[in-house]
């Protein structure tokens, strides 16, 4: 008895692992931004692009947003989009973005359906560093900053001549 009580332990543990999506090796992501506009994944091909999911009551979310902006400010060859994964109205995020402004459009997506080919993350804020071939360079869960974009832009350049 006592081992099969161990085993639905372990089986409801592992089950929701297994039961989410992975993100894709080359992702898709076409949704509708803040400003109105569509942010289309397919369309940045050739250029690094950031996908940053916050949230608004993400204290290191906030922290890192104008640290991002920044970087992608400084670069031309580097896109982003802010995604909102949080359970809130398209006025609290807008009115977050005011006080907050950023460089890159942000949008609100919805908790139930992960964007895209994206895995909904597991952790705020998570941040995907896609390559110009459309690949996934690298993922990163936790605070970021400007160097560490820089940081994994040139391993993956590396890797890839290697």
């Amino acid at each position: 008895m006592k081992r099969l009580i161990i085993a639905a332990l372990l089986f409801a543990t592992v089950l929701p692992v297994w039961s989410q999506a992975a993100t894709a090796g080359k992702p898709a992501l076409k949704v509708d931004t803040l400003d109105g506009q569509t942010f289309d994944l397919a369309a940045h091909k050739g250029r690094w692009v950031i996908v940053n999911f916050w949230a608004t009551w993400c204290s290191p979310c906030i922290k890192e947003m104008p640290d991002i902006s920044a970087f992608v400010a400084s670069r031309k060859d580097v896109a982003a989009i802010g995604l909102a994964w949080e359970d809130t109205d398209k006025a609290e995020v807008e009115a977050f973005a005011k006080a907050h402004p950023v460089s890159y459009p942000l949008a609100l997506v919805d908790l139930d359906h992960a964007p895209g080919d994206f895995e909904a993350p597991r952790g705020l804020p998570t941040t995907y560093l896609i390559a110009p071939d459309g690949s996934v360079a690298k993922v990163f869960t936790g605070p970021i900053t400007g160097e560490d974009l820089a940081k994994a832009m040139q391993a993956y350049a590396k890797d890839k001549r290697s």
